[in-house]
């Protein structure tokens, strides 16, 4: 009878374990997931500051403020140093972002009371851009639509801001995404945006 009886515990014990066992392993990969997700977006929200810093700074390019001729000089190349500083962000050495699945980058007029983005935006896509002057390769974004040259931006009313928001698919790194994968997509998409003011342009 002993025997038996401890034959049943062994039995249960083990039956108890398969049920647990699942539920502990799904808990572990969301922990080492969600460490992955967490170091992605922040290098997203890094890669977003940066590309408004240069924005803030650089504003219409220098000069004059206008879209005429002899205004703003070096307005076209604005923007392109705004990618140039997000991809630099987001490819640099022990960044865990995958370029290739950058959706879209958006250098916008914030709202001057709420900050969100407006419809006065320039959009960049992935694809082969334009190389910036001393630099060996091309940007490995490039321009798409947009209605917010560079050379109309000023430091002061109504544009006082510069955003710049990043869209992000983030792939599941470990199994969990196979796990999880008939309920939904085995991607997030991962959003961030900066706001920064604009400084005066030079006159």
């Amino acid at each position: 009878m002993r025997r038996r009886y401890s034959g049943s515990q062994k039995g249960q014990s083990l039956v108890e374990f398969s049920l647990v066992l699942p539920v502990i392993l799904v808990m572990v990969l969301g922990m080492v997931e969600l460490g992955f997700a967490i170091s992605h977006n922040t290098t997203i929200e890094t890669a977003t500051r940066q590309g408004a810093r240069v924005g803030s700074q650089l504003v219409n390019g220098g000069g004059t403020l206008g879209c005429g001729t002899g205004q703003s000089p070096n307005w076209t190349t604005v923007d392109q140093q705004i990618i140039a500083a997000v991809e630099g962000v987001l490819v640099s050495p022990g960044s865990p972002v995958d370029r290739t699945q950058v959706q879209s980058i958006k250098i916008f007029l914030p709202d001057a009371s709420t900050g969100a983005m407006t419809a006065t935006l320039e959009t960049w896509i992935p694809g082969t851009g334009p190389t910036l002057p001393g630099a060996s390769s091309a940007l490995h974004f490039k321009r798409d639509s947009g209605n917010w040259n560079a050379c109309s931006r000023t430091g002061v009313a109504p544009a006082a801001s510069i955003g710049v928001q990043i869209v992000y698919k983030y792939k599941f790194i470990t199994p969990l995404g196979a796990l999880v994968s008939t309920l939904s997509s085995q991607q997030i998409v991962m959003s961030d945006q900066t706001v920064m003011a604009l400084e005066p342009p030079a006159q």
